[in-house]
């Protein structure tokens, strides 16, 4: 397995890990940079993670990488093993129906609440994203299809006057977000996708909350036969 050592950076997408934003700290950086890698599958499940080679890939010290990577761990993003080495969490397949669960619960009230009281405004601003995300799609710009589909579910829970319920949301499908990018180059899936949100528009635009809360139910509960068909194809990635 490498431990990227004596690896350069990661490409293009790691251009940016020493500039940082003005009053963040090293560790919130690396933080934001690293979990990021890791939801999107460039640093895989199993991995391992060289401090060397993060303190050079950041240019710090090893105090805030190790911050960073002891965070992540909180998060079950990373798994650290002392006098043997850290690593990228691997995905726990067992607590997937939970976080399913629990997002279903949440963004199930968040489209409901929507279907009441959000705006014209609020519904032109989904079907916005819903092109946004076919002109990704037709171009496979994986990376930008993935940040319309979180801004549409973040838009949801804005028009339903409940942002808070896109918070929580997050920190409950950390380990879902890893499946859904493995599956975006599954040949369609991403049309899939955005069918899937057209439903869940369609229902919002008749006030139909009943229609838009199941609508999202079938949506968010896509990720479960995915994980099973990936957990076949990458069986290293699961624990």
């Amino acid at each position: 397995m490498d431990n990227r050592t004596d690896m350069q950076p990661l490409g293009d997408d790691a251009a940016p890990d020493r500039a940082r934003p003005p009053r963040m700290t090293a560790a919130s950086h690396i933080l934001g940079v690293l979990r990021q890698d890791i939801l999107s599958v460039r640093l895989k499940p199993g991995e391992a993670l060289s401090e060397k080679w993060l303190t050079a890939r950041f240019g710090v010290s090893r105090t805030p990488v190790r911050e960073a990577l002891m965070r992540l761990a909180e998060e079950g993003l990373v798994e650290i093993y002392p006098q043997s080495g850290t690593y990228v969490g691997r995905i726990p397949a067992a607590s997937l129906p939970e976080a399913v669960v629990i997002r279903q619960a949440l963004e199930g009230m968040a489209v409901a609440l929507f279907a009441e009281r959000a705006g014209a405004q609020d519904l032109d601003a989904l079907e916005h994203l819903i092109a946004r995300q076919d002109a990704l799609a037709r171009i496979d710009d994986r990376d930008g299809f993935h940040a319309a589909d979180e801004a549409f579910h973040e838009r949801i829970a804005q028009g339903a006057g409940c942002p808070g319920l896109w918070r929580l949301a997050q920190q409950a499908k950390n380990q879902i977000d890893r499946c859904r990018r493995m599956t975006l180059p599954v040949p369609g899936r991403m049309l899939h996708v955005i069918d899937e949100h057209r439903t869940i528009l369609l229902a919002l635009r008749k006030r139909q909350k009943q229609a838009a809360s199941e609508a999202m139910q079938v949506h968010l509960s896509a990720v479960l036969p995915d994980a099973e068909t990936l957990k076949t194809q990458f069986p290293d990635y699961f624990s």
